[in-house]
């Protein structure tokens, strides 16, 4: 049986750092399950997901937000450089992505670090000797990162949504889309319901 998990996300999304816990146990759980995470690079600069939503989050969820964090939460967002940065990742270094994106995520939603320029990264691409082409570091998508966006409208047809985030598990030629929202107060309670998906 193939399994793999296809993560639809931005970076920068407070619901989608707080669905980053349920990828985090399935891939705990199901170790040899292949895991996609997508960035769909939602925010440009133009907006920001808001206090309002840091609110809903933070009594929706497990999730912890960091004063740093909350105290721009209304700023304007750019996750241009992340979804550049996670695309070069997952193409050339798959098996670290998901522990790369934590770390950018408490970097950001814990720390309080925009992440909106390359020093920004400095910390995690230290941590884990990461040495990204500099094309990463520019406020424009790179052909990977657009590569990402048209594998993902391509999903997204298929699940008849554009909701992000997304969680869709691929159980051989068969794709569930996940009701990640169930599960987001207690992240481990989504193991139960994948094990009955592959039953």
């Amino acid at each position: 049986m193939n399994t793999e998990l296809f993560f639809i996300y931005d970076s920068h999304c407070p619901w989608s750092y707080a669905t980053t816990a349920l990828v985090n146990e399935l891939h705990q759980a199901f170790p040899e399950m292949t895991i996609n995470l997508w960035h769909i690079a939602h925010y440009e600069g133009t907006d920001s997901a808001g206090s309002s939503q840091v609110d809903a989050v933070s009594k929706q969820s497990a999730a912890n937000f960091g004063q740093d964090y909350t105290r721009f939460a209304d700023s304007h967002q750019d996750s241009t450089m992340t979804a550049n940065l996670m695309a070069w990742l997952q193409n050339k270094q798959s098996i670290q992505a998901l522990d790369v994106l934590n770390a950018l995520q408490k970097e950001l939603f814990i720390e309080g670090n925009g992440l909106n320029s390359k020093p920004d990264f400095d910390s995690v691409l230290a941590e884990f000797k990461l040495s990204p082409p500099n094309k990463i570091f520019k406020n424009q998508l790179t052909k990977d990162a657009e590569f990402n966006l048209a594998d993902i409208a391509e999903m997204q047809e298929l699940i008849e949504t554009t909701a992000f985030p997304a969680l869709l598990l691929a159980v051989d030629d068969r794709l569930v889309l996940l009701n990640h929202n169930l599960y987001l107060t207690k992240p481990n309670a989504i193991v139960a319901a994948v094990k009955l998906e592959l039953n």
